[in-house]
């Protein structure tokens, strides 16, 4: 047994819509770049990767053959790890946006839980960045989870403000959705709830059941912010997402190298507080996934086997 008990899921946003590599050169663009990192985080902790696609020269991608070489590329690399696509845009059809899902049944597809205003501000500019209304109506809420449902792919709900969590509720009592839920609060937009350690407790509190009931629920955090938002959510027993859609930098304001730099200092920070990152198997049972057939794993004791199970991986490697 591991000295750590109380699982968490580390989620890997591996590399966003909006940052570039002029920003951060760690970002990948290409479906083998994908994949590296991919493999990286997954070696530090992480059980899911949520995927935004991209073409070779980086550019934004809603196209089902760039999340097929992405996603193919991925499984190629890493033996298991849950795969979570993309599902919001402005500007991009519905239809457009289903349509991979369709062809590719992602385990896992982001679901955002309310339109809202989205947008960056600049304290330096005395300017927005971008601005823009992120439509996700009710109709559109059920019109993804009704081909979610029927495709058998989980949504994670991903809530910016706390009546989007409250709106959980009619699509339980109408018995569209089935538990254990998954659901992200999201905090760091301009237009969402304020990314403060409190809000993580107010928002955690709204979650249909409670925070400690049979649903699953991550941070995360925008911008530099993340790190109190993650700390706070790992206290108080929720999941958490890291990775270069997110933020770029480290706690000390190093930018990173890679998404494994990000998922490693999210795992460091869950076993500080004596929990430890969920395997991809346990990730999965959480979640309420099937699991995935063997994928020819050896004996060798692997980098993430080391870090997860420490006293295990000391009793069986040779002296």
């Amino acid at each position: 047994m591991s000295q750590f008990s109380d699982p968490v899921i580390i989620t890997c946003s591996i590399s966003g819509a909006i940052a570039n590599r002029d920003q951060c050169p760690a970002i990948p663009y290409t479906p083998e770049e994908y994949a590296a990192e991919a493999r990286r985080a997954v070696d530090e902790g992480a059980s899911q990767i949520h995927i935004h696609a991209r073409t070779p020269d980086g550019t934004p991608s809603y196209e089902i053959e760039d999340f097929r070489a992405i996603t193919e590329a991925i499984r190629a690399e890493v033996d298991d790890v849950i795969v979570n696509y993309s599902t919001g845009a402005i500007g991009v059809p519905m239809e457009k946006r289903l349509a991979y899902l369709r062809e590719l049944r992602p385990e896992v597809a982001a679901l955002n839980m309310s339109s809202m205003n989205y947008a960056k501000y600049s304290k330096r500019r005395k300017d927005f960045v971008f601005k823009a209304v992120f439509e996700n109506s009710f109709d559109t809420i059920i019109e993804f989870i009704t081909e979610m449902n029927e495709l058998g792919i989980q949504p994670e709900h991903e809530c910016f403000d706390t009546g989007h969590v409250a709106n959980l509720d009619p699509l339980l009592h109408m018995e569209m959705l089935e538990q254990p839920l998954q659901i992200s609060l999201v905090m760091g937009v301009t237009g969402g709830v304020r990314p403060v350690p409190r809000n993580v407790a107010a928002m955690s509190d709204q979650i249909p059941g409670g925070p400690e009931g049979p649903n699953n629920w991550q941070v995360i955090g925008v911008s530099r912010d993340q790190w109190k938002l993650l700390a706070s959510s790992l206290v108080l027993g929720g999941n958490v997402r890291a990775g270069l859609e997110d933020n770029l930098y480290l706690p000390d304001g190093e930018m990173a190298r890679s998404n494994g730099d990000l998922i490693g200092k999210a795992r460091q920070m869950a076993e500080d507080v004596g929990r430890r990152a969920a395997t991809v198997p346990e990730a999965r049972e959480m979640l309420g996934l099937p699991a995935r057939g063997g994928g020819g794993q050896g004996e060798e004791i692997s980098r993430r086997e080391a870090l997860l199970h420490p006293l295990e991986a000391s009793e069986g490697s040779p002296e």
